[in-house]
């Protein structure tokens, strides 16, 4: 049993939770996620960690309700407990394992909708040790943001976009990203994208225009965790990989975000079908019957 530590409700469908797990905020890195299950029914849900606390022996995951089982989690209240977590899993960012190799570059961050959450590690990782990275951080709406006041804590420079233009530049990602690169000449070594499929695959694409080497995520894709339901798999370059086994971090030039995008879509169906079954049988389905 997991204890849950401070359950803090970012906006309508996200909620961070902090759960006491020692020894596994002793030996998780940014990058990794944990797979956790509310109760013994529950569903095995595959989560980046979006922050260590290795001293209070505490790790924090931002849940985001898409389905039946993330809606149940999300309920969850301070002081109780998760029934299991697992992790660290899959394999630490390469900003860690080869921090000696990076260390003097020029790192850009992008981050879309809940994609901050595990981006934010990978930057407070390499700014405690004195790197000074730029983030651009996107969503929809300003109601949508999120971490940013997390990122602006940390002492490096972010830059806001939102769709709507409530907050920040005005459009997506790639419209900052365009300032900076092309308008003010700023030269990047390296660029790390996590967000919506979407988002990662124009940001490699302007990245490629570019030739600046582009590192994103495909943690969304995890569904089992363990590599056994094979929906986490993933075409990069003439290789299939597994997002929870050989990532979740993969070279984003190499993706095939357009099968990735695709296979996302039926198992979002899936949640939210599954999600509406619920609530029709607690609430009704609403339709008058006929004798």
């Amino acid at each position: 049993m997991y204890k849950i530590i401070k359950k803090t409700i970012i906006s309508k469908t996200l909620v961070e939770f902090i759960i006491e797990a020692k020894d596994i905020a002793n030996n998780a890195y940014p990058g990794e996620f944990l797979i956790v299950k509310k109760d013994e029914v529950g569903e095995r849900i595959p989560l980046t960690i979006s922050d260590i606390d290795k001293e209070s022996g505490t790790v924090t995951i931002v849940v985001q309700e898409i389905g039946l089982s993330t809606k149940k989690i999300n309920a969850l209240n301070e002081g109780e407990y998760f029934e299991d977590v697992v992790g660290p899993l899959g394999n630490p960012s390469d900003l860690v394992t080869d921090f000696d190799d990076i260390k003097n570059e020029n790192i850009l961050f992008v981050a879309g909708g809940v994609g901050s959450a595990p981006v934010y590690p990978q930057v407070k990782y390499l700014a405690e040790r004195g790197m000074k990275p730029t983030c651009i951080i996107g969503s929809k709406t300003k109601e949508l943001l999120v971490y940013v006041d997390k990122f602006k804590a940390l002492g490096v420079e972010v830059i806001i976009t939102t769709d709507d233009g409530t907050e920040g530049i005005k459009g997506p990602v790639t419209i900052a990203m365009k300032k900076l690169i092309e308008e003010e000449g700023r030269k990047f070594d390296r660029v790390v994208a996590i967000g919506p499929a979407i988002m990662m695959k124009f940001v490699c694409l302007l990245t490629k225009e570019h030739n600046i080497k582009t590192i994103v995520s495909m943690n969304t894709l995890m569904v089992d965790g363990t590599g056994m339901c094979g929906a986490c798999r993933v075409k990069v370059g003439n290789e299939t990989k597994f997002a929870c086994v050989d990532g979740p971090e993969f070279d984003g030039h190499l993706i095939d975000f357009d099968e990735v995008m695709k296979r996302q879509s039926m198992y979002k169906d899936e949640e939210k079908r599954a999600l509406l079954e619920s609530e029709e049988k607690e609430n009704g389905c609403g339709c008058s019957k006929k004798n």
